[in-house]
């Protein structure tokens, strides 16, 4: 379970996060939903300790710190690969550091590439790759340790609706196996100014 509790950000003068509140369970999809600036991201950032904050955060009953790191995947808004890598090498590099071994990486690998029909092989650079393509190698990253927790910032940016349906599948296989997934989505006028 996830809990955040009182959740409050500031940035300077500008409070971002205003006391922000909710419980998450495994086994579930939780969507948080809100304009661009009303503080998606910040609250990421905060569940992964990259910010400061006032409040609390807590997985499975404990503050999250680098030991609980290989238990979550998270897909950042903005996308950052190795361009001159080749798949392997950079799915393999991240992988290991969440704690499978290169050869478990190059085992599962292929079957991920096919289960989100990501046009490229194991040996081609990244760079190679087309960008819907790349953000399905981001994603293969993102999932393949089988986190218990998945943090996913706005994963369907710049997917087609056959892509985006693929994206959907793999996540409702996620959810089935239990992980928690937190999903970070924009949405327009009529949504709320903050979180």
């Amino acid at each position: 379970m996830l809990e955040v509790k009182e959740l409050v950000k500031r940035f300077g003068d500008k409070e971002v996060l205003h006391g922000l509140s909710f419980q998450a369970s495994a086994g579930h999809i939780v969507g948080i939903i809100g304009k661009n600036g009303s503080g998606k991201t910040t609250l990421f950032h905060s569940i992964l300790r990259f910010l400061r904050f006032e409040g609390e955060i807590l997985f499975e009953g404990q503050p999250i710190r680098q030991s609980l790191y290989s238990r979550i995947g998270y897909l950042p808004e903005e996308r950052s690969l190795m361009p001159k890598w080749t798949v392997l090498e950079q799915v393999q590099y991240l992988a290991q550091l969440k704690g499978l071994s290169a050869s478990q990486v190059k085992k599962d690998l292929p079957e991920w590439m096919e289960r989100l029909a990501v046009k490229g092989r194991m040996t081609d650079k990244i760079k190679s790759l087309s960008k819907g393509n790349q953000q399905k190698i981001q994603l293969i990253i993102t999932l393949i340790h089988q986190p218990d927790l998945i943090i996913l910032d706005e994963p369907f940016s710049g997917l087609d609706p056959v892509n985006t349906a693929l994206l959907k599948e793999v996540i409702l296989a996620e959810k089935q196996r239990g992980a928690l997934i937190l999903f970070f989505r924009p949405c327009d006028d009529q949504c709320p100014r903050n979180l």
